[in-house]
């Protein structure tokens, strides 16, 4: 009888301890970002600390530190992956990094010159999809690669119109290591078409990698995937208070009355440079619609948003409207004499040998300028509505106006 019995009363047991064991719980949600300095949140402040490739945590390092240092990666708080309105997400991870390249995707950023002390962002981004779903991913890259940076090419275009503005192209010995141009940048000395044909190349293959890893990780395999491009901190042309002083306009030699009056609005540039720095960023943003396209067609099941943010400060860029820059969207350049921790916001009285000094503190103490010309943490604010917009969109394509009233639309 007991063997009759056992076979049920065993049956039953199975059944209330199967019912007994609670389901496991689904990880949390997250939004994560990849990729440089106009997605770190650059310019933005409130910079956190930042795990560099030791697992230490690196806070401010001191202004004279390297600019190696992890924490330079300026992950803000006010970065616009954290500022974005994202109904159904949990948790955000920004691993983005000031200075991000392609190769940093899969490789430790210190493993190439002038990188920072941090794991690959592939490497964090598997950390993230040990504990969570991972439903929405912002990439920016595409400004920084082998071929050229977005801060070289500030810096270039910048330092030829000081150098116009303070030195006569006869002093050579004011310069070390040689004089610096003094011409207005042409779109050939930012990046030519071989260059940004590299650098498409680049970024095409760092972001194959991506997607092939949140396939891999992703808890369900759905995620959406939003590639960003980039807004242009300067106008078309300085709005006409900034065209003459002095009598000086910037197409003769020495203007300092005028190249400080630019200086404290922000934009110690040529006018003719301009139209070339506009090509250059309608350059980095067909790199990144045309990566977008050609991944659409390797993954076809795939979540994959353009989002282009280069109207997104449409009447709000540097000494676009008087006021600049307490009335822009992006920082003003603004340089430090050494690893001081003041900036200076005003270059008038100060003459040429100064002027070097000041600026070769920029190369030294890369730190001190890098935040010049990116988004402020009002910039970034925007692109979060840009985001937020790309993150429930129907469409594959995207774009983000700013209009005259400052109303941002995404469609």
């Amino acid at each position: 009888m007991w063997r009759r019995l056992a076979v049920p009363v065993v049956l039953a047991l199975t059944a209330l301890t199967a019912t007994a064991v609670p389901a496991q719980a689904a990880p949390p949600t997250a939004a994560v970002a990849l990729g440089d300095s106009f997605i770190s949140g650059e310019g933005a402040g409130a910079y956190q600390p930042v795990v560099d490739v030791n697992g230490q945590a690196q806070a401010f390092p001191g202004w004279s530190a390297a600019n190696s240092n992890a924490f330079f990666c300026h992950r803000s708080a006010n970065a616009s992956l954290l500022r974005a309105s994202l109904p159904g997400i949990q948790d955000r991870f920004n691993l983005a990094c000031s200075g991000g390249q392609p190769h940093d995707i899969a490789t430790a950023s210190n493993a190439r010159e002038k990188g920072r002390t941090v794991a690959s962002q592939l490497d964090q981004l598997r950390a993230v999809g040990r504990t969570h779903d991972i439903d929405l991913v912002l990439i920016g890259l595409g400004s920084n690669n082998s071929q050229f940076t977005f801060g070289d090419v500030a810096v270039k275009c910048a330092n030829r119109f000081v150098a116009d503005a303070w030195t006569g192209w006869w002093e050579f010995w004011a310069y070390i290591g040689g004089p610096v141009p003094q011409a207005p940048c042409a779109a050939g000395d930012l990046a030519t078409a071989a260059q940004l044909s590299a650098a498409r190349s680049e970024t095409l293959s760092a972001v194959r990698e991506i997607l092939r890893t949140l396939d891999q990780i992703d808890a369900d395999g759905a995620h959406r995937v939003v590639f960003q491009d980039y807004t242009n901190p300067l106008p078309t042309d300085l709005e006409s208070t900034l065209w003459e002083q002095d009598g000086r306009a910037d197409d003769r030699d020495k203007f300092r009355e005028l190249g400080a009056e630019r200086y404290r609005a922000g934009c110690p540039i040529h006018r003719a440079s301009l139209a070339a720095g506009h090509l250059f960023s309608g350059g980095l943003g067909t790199l990144v619609s045309e990566v977008h396209s050609s991944l659409r067609a390797e993954f076809p099941g795939d979540d994959l948003i353009y989002l282009n943010v280069q109207r997104a400060f449409d009447g709000a860029r540097l000494c676009e409207r008087t006021g600049s820059p307490g009335n822009a969207l992006a920082t003003p350049i603004r340089l430090m004499d050494g690893p001081t921790g003041t900036f200076l916001t005003d270059l008038s009285g100060y003459d040429k040998i100064a002027i070097q000094r000041i600026a070769n503190s920029c190369v030294t103490y890369f730190q001190t300028c890098q935040e010049s010309w990116h988004p402020n943490a009002a910039g970034h604010g925007v692109l979060g509505q840009c985001l937020a917009g790309a993150a429930v969109t129907a469409s594959r394509s995207v774009q983000c106006v700013r209009s005259p009233s400052g109303t941002i639309t995404v469609g």
